[in-house]
């Protein structure tokens, strides 16, 4: 019986998730990460490049959506499958209809209705699960080739996103709680050193972009802070459900004594604890847990007794019910709804590309188009199938630009920067011979078209790339620099050092 009800939730859930693949136009972070497989490379600004490779021979296929992001698409059903799989070569004598359910909680994990956005967590989250579950199956009984397993997957979540250290964190956790399988850690580790090495080597000929982002740039914002830990708390309240916590602390021992899992608490809870830490200087996304929830998952679901686990399962197909209920009632509303919102004018960028690309293609043949913001123009270039720069400083996120884009070749050419927000009077002047601005408007969404002339690239260099260097590459002196795209391309003989 439940056997057949987890196999209808995830056929449904599936039919769901395509349609919404489909149905959902691609947004600024995914077509971020198209860019990278349109243009693959050994690494990528942000993050190591196993999303990019993934998208490359994805994009080989087709363009469309669903294609682009079936691999998510088809994660949650996936991981079910692999949980299920897994836990009769963990637990001795588990039941089927135990199995069953766990494996429902998974597929029905709230996140893992309604996400089928691409990001770098997509082959994280498979390359985590996968490594912890072969690492499990390791501990069991100190099987170096389980080990080896883990540690190759532990390569792939590496090569996905650094935040596979955590991970790698808890498998040391554990061999020191059992003080057993220090040398599956070791042959564990020693999978990881190729992927590592690889990034050191492109990091060294790149300004090392992946350790100035993840370790410098983008923590400006971090302090000790008592919003950031509320925050963690409500994120985790929805990634697990008040439900799911309230069982784990009061089913702190398996159901059956034959149920216990070498391993399994370290990993379901270690890394929400590391991230709790991490929370009283820094907020936490939503998409960092989801490598860790199907632990989690799994070790209350060993713990409860059948009926109260029927109930659990039964609570998350209710609670996916009313999330598929909720988009599509918000699927049929006019894009109006939300014109009183601060994001309107991006949700009309998304949606209605069709109507820019008619006020740009007059453009599109002699003029270079920028934005002002980095998902702003990958957006608009994966919808007009054509390359956006971004024109100004922008953020510390999502730099890649300043690999695609090289200034150097633009001086005397015309840009066109379109604008989702009004140019304040003299903001571009000194960048070009003539500058004009004019606006249109889209579904009640105006935008404005900044016409520069004659773009003066030095004073653009001296001004806007001098700081972005003070600001993203300073780069610190203990790192060795073999090459640096942006100082060896605008500013020669001038190392990008702190």
């Amino acid at each position: 019986m439940t056997g057949r009800l987890f196999f209808a939730l995830l056929a449904a859930t599936l039919v769901f998730r395509v349609w919404l693949g489909a149905a959902f136009p691609m947004s600024g972070d995914e077509a971020y990460f198209v860019w990278w497989g349109w243009q693959p490379d050994w690494g990528f600004y942000d993050h190591p490049p196993m999303i990019g490779w993934w998208l490359a021979a994805l994009s080989s296929v087709s363009h469309a959506e669903a294609l682009l992001r079936l691999p998510v698409i088809l994660q949650p059903a996936l991981l079910a499958l692999a949980v299920r799989w897994a836990l009769p070569h963990l637990v001795r004598g588990i039941e089927g209809e135990r199995r069953d359910w766990i494996a429902t909680l998974v597929l029905l994990a709230p996140v893992n209705v309604w996400n089928v956005f691409i990001t770098t967590d997509t082959p994280l989250v498979y390359f985590s699960v996968l490594s912890g579950l072969a690492w499990l199956r390791a501990a069991k009984d100190d099987d170096l080739r389980w080990y080896l397993v883990a540690g190759l997957l532990l390569a792939g979540a590496v090569l996905s996103k650094y935040f596979a250290a955590i991970l790698g964190f808890a498998y040391l956790v554990d061999v020191l709680v059992r003080r057993r399988g220090f040398r599956g850690l070791i042959i564990a580790y020693a999978c990881t050193l190729p992927a590592l090495l690889l990034m050191a080597w492109w990091n060294s000929e790149h300004c090392w972009p992946n350790y100035m982002f993840n370790f410098v740039n983008r923590h400006g914002d971090a302090g000790w802070s008592a919003k950031t830990p509320l925050l963690y708390a409500v994120t985790l309240l929805y990634m697990l459900t008040p439900p799911v916590l309230w069982l784990a602390l009061r089913n702190r021992r398996p159901a059956n004594a034959d149920f216990s899992v070498p391993g399994l608490g370290v990993l379901a809870w270690v890394p929400f604890l590391l991230f709790a830490v991490l929370s009283l200087v820094k907020q936490i996304g939503l998409h960092w847990l989801l490598s860790f929830v199907p632990f989690a998952l799994i070790w209350v679901g060993l713990r409860l007794r059948p009926a109260s686990l029927g109930r659990l399962g039964l609570f998350f197909a209710g609670f996916a019910a009313l999330h598929i209920g909720a988009i599509l009632v918000v699927s049929r509303l006019p894009l109006e709804t939300w014109q009183k919102t601060r994001l309107y004018d991006g949700i009309v960028l998304t949606f209605e590309h069709e109507a820019l690309a008619k006020e740009l293609e007059p453009f599109r043949k002699d003029w270079t188009l920028a934005m002002d913001g980095y998902s702003n123009a990958v957006t608009l270039g994966y919808n007009l199938r054509q390359y956006v720069a971004v024109f100004g400083e922008a953020s510390s996120h999502a730099r890649h630009d300043d690999i695609l884009t090289d200034f150097r070749a633009l001086a005397g050419k015309n840009i066109l920067i379109l604008r989702k927000s009004a140019p304040t009077e003299g903001d571009y002047a000194k960048y070009f011979r003539s500058v004009s601005v004019d606006s249109f408007e889209v579904r009640g969404a105006r935008f404005w078209r900044v016409k520069g002339e004659g773009f003066d690239y030095p004073a653009y260099r001296d001004t806007v790339l001098a700081s972005v260097r003070r600001k993203y590459y300073a780069v610190p002196p203990w790192l060795p620099q073999m090459a640096c795209y942006f100082c060896d391309r605008y500013f020669p003989g001038e190392p990008c050092r702190r």
